[in-house]
Formats: structure tokens, sequence, C-alpha cells
């Protein structure tokens, strides 16, 4: 399996349909309109700019619709301060816990198992703290796992990752290690650690950081010596993944594989192309949807579709340079994104590869239609529950969320 090995994926409801679930109470959608790109755009808000798109489509796309009749179960509550959720082989759930840096195991049905600890400390204030987990492709076999957190290092903190392997009965994580730090540490700042890792098929890792939020690490998003705002292809020891685009390169950081990114918290691998996809926070309005590609510089912060969260221009206030990746799509108002995920099965046969990404401040998941490498359709799911969601992920045919505070959803085939 690619991205986090098995991936979990939320089930989004269209805006204002309500699809009311509470504890092991399961609600269904039952709706009759076909799915379709001509419905309105879901977003109605006014935008915080007057920039225009780069091209038709690339923002506030036309509505759709599920029509295939799903079930949302909200499986637990209060289960913490979850930042991921990864499915394991057995169909049980691995999360992390944010602000008390150990992992939880619950089973199927989102009943605690066991609790993980012997994780290395991490720096809990702000944005930071235990934040993403992903299972080694041989997991099965070998029991490894990785991790990312934010770390105190050197002169300030930076986001790591680590690995070790996981003894369920002893509730531990042994021989750990930290295999990777995107340096340099910084000072001054607990917000924007980036923090998603995604396996791909030859077994190597991408890792995304952001570039810390403050106006000395946002510069450095563009620096190719610096690991602030970038997308990483490393090994499982850590070290740059062969073919990277920037190896052998004097005074540039070898493990990078693209760059100019703002703060990248959403990556998944497309499940028939295997391009790695992405989401990041812009601003206030810029929120970005981006295609991945080695080498290649994604803008921030020269180019932006978002403003200062003060209302202020972003430098020279242009949205397009020659040199510089256009976003696939952008959001304006922000969706905020947590994880995400592609839907690989065809359980309900309309969502069969696209895209759902938790939304924090939206409070919702969006479902993305992509044909051609465009967003062609969007939709807004469980934004009844007025929650922030931070994952979303795949197994089986279901979608697995998990959010700020505390709760775990699944939502299936009805």
């Amino acid at each position: 399996m690619q991205g986090k090995f098995f991936i979990y994926t939320t089930v989004l409801l269209l805006s204002g349909y309500s699809a009311a679930c509470t504890d092991k109470k399961a609600s269904s959608s039952n709706q009759t309109n076909t799915d379709t790109t001509k419905l309105p755009p879901v977003e109605t808000k006014a935008a915080n700019t007057n920039y225009k798109p780069a091209f038709a489509g690339q923002t506030r796309i036309g509505g759709v619709k599920t029509t295939t009749a799903y079930k949302v179960e909200k499986l637990a509550e209060r289960i913490g301060r979850p930042w991921a959720v990864t499915p394991m082989p057995d169909g049980r759930l691995l999360v992390t816990d944010k602000r008390g840096g150990f992992l939880q195991i619950f089973d199927a049905n989102g009943v605690l198992v066991k609790k993980i600890e012997g994780l290395p400390a991490v720096d809990a204030g702000g944005q930071g703290g235990l934040l993403d987990v992903a299972l080694d492709p041989s997991f099965s076999s070998n029991g490894m796992i990785y991790w990312s957190f934010s770390e105190k290092y050197d002169v300030g903190n930076l986001t790591s990752v680590a690995k070790g392997k996981l003894n369920e009965a002893a509730g531990m994580v042994e021989n750990v290690s930290v295999i990777f730090r995107a340096t340099p540490a910084l000072a001054g700042s607990t917000y924007h650690y980036g923090s998603r890792i995604v396996f791909d098929k030859d077994g190597h890792m991408f890792v995304s950081s952001g570039e810390r939020s403050n106006l000395d690490g946002r510069v450095q998003a563009q620096k190719l010596s610096s690991g602030l705002g970038k997308v990483f292809k490393i090994t499982t020891d850590g070290k740059p993944a062969p073919g990277n685009p920037f190896i052998n390169q004097s005074g540039v950081m070898p493990e990078i594989y693209a760059y100019g990114n703002r703060n990248v918290q959403s990556l998944d691998l497309h499940p028939v192309t295997g391009e790695l996809w992405e989401a990041e926070f812009g601003p206030r309005g810029g929120d970005e949807l981006n295609i991945i590609k080695p080498g290649k510089n994604y803008g921030w912060p020269v180019i932006t579709y978002g403003i200062e969260y003060g209302g202020d221009k972003i430098g020279d206030a242009i949205q397009q340079k020659e040199g510089m990746e256009q976003p696939v799509y952008y959001w304006d108002p922000v969706l905020s994104p947590g994880g995400m995920t592609f839907y690989r099965g065809n359980a309900i046969p309309e969502w069969e590869n696209n895209l759902f990404i938790g939304g924090l401040s939206s409070s919702h998941i969006v479902r993305l239609v992509i044909k051609d490498n465009k967003v062609v359709g969007e939709e807004r799911l469980l934004a009844d529950k007025g929650e922030r969601f931070r994952d979303v992920a795949y197994f089986n045919g279901m979608l697995y969320a998990v959010t700020d505070a505390g709760s775990l959803y699944r939502i299936s085939k009805q």
C-alpha cells in the first residue's frame, strides 16, 4: 500500500446536508441527485482578495453531491489530542497524541487497546508535539514505525523524524533513533512544523516541513541550504533518497525534493499515477493543492493567493512568476488543511480515486473529484459536526477521521 501504508479517508457530507450521528449511532445519506459538477460552488463567502486565478477552475469549482448511501459512525470521543490516525494491517488504528507525546492503539470499533510509550520528548507548545506516524511497508514482519515530532534542538526547535520497533505487548517503542532533522532549529516560534510522512513504492519516505511562520523562517522556504518550507525524500535511515534532484550540489540539502512551501500537513500518492499530491496552509486565503514534482519551486513567499492575517499584502502581492509552480487548486477563504487521503477502492463507486482533506478552521472534510490532474468537483462532508478535522485515512473501503476535540469517526457504505 502507498501513503501511510493503509490510509484512512473521511467521508464528506455536502454543506448544509445534515447527517446527525452520535456515539455508536449511524446516519446515512440517501441523496438522489446525480454526481455532477453542474451544482453551484460550495464556497459562498466573500474572498479575502480580488486576486484572479491563473486558469479556469483553479478555485471555486462547481459542487458535487454523493449519491451512494453511506453511514457515519462516531466510534470514540475525548481520546486526547490526536494528530494522526494510521490503520494497521489487521484493521486496528494507531493514533498519535500530540500533547502527550505517546501513541494509542484502538480496535476497529474505537475501543482503546493499548497505550504506547517510549518515544523521545516532544516540544508540545503551540502547534508542536507528536505529529504524524507511518508504518514501515514491511511492518507485518519487522514491526518498524516512523513518526515526526517537534523537538527542542540547538537554539530553538525543529521538525524531526524518528523510527523504532513497536513492542505492543510491552506498550513501548524500542531501539528508538532520530533519523532526520529539518535544520536549522529556529528560536521564537512554535508554529508551522508541517510534518506528514508518506512511503513511496520503493520504500522511501516523503516528509514535509513548515517554514515556522515567522519572518526569519519564511524567507528560508526559498533557500536550498535550509530545511524550512520543504518536501524531503529520504531513506528509512534518514539519508537522501537515490535520485533526489539536488544531490551532490554544493550548499544544498540533498534530502530536499521540492521547496517554496508554507506549511504542508497533507501528503498522499495518487493511487493510479503514483504522483505525490500535497495541500498546504496559505496565510489569510490561498490554501493550496499541489502536485509535488522533483526540484520544483512552489513559490512561497514570493507568490501567493493570500494576504497577511492583519490584511497587509505579502511581498510584491503577485500570484504568478516564471519558474514557480501554480497550485492545481486553491481556497479563499481558507480550508486549513489537515491530513488527506485518496479513496483507493470503489465500495462507494463515485469516490474511487477522489481526494479527501480534513478541514480545521473550516470544520468539514472536503471531497475533490479529480480528472486529468484538475479539480472538477467539490463537496463538503461532516460539516454538521462542528469539529476541526485533523487527519483522514482510508482502509478497506472505509474512511476514518480524527478531530482536535478527540473524536474518532468512521464512514462506510450503507
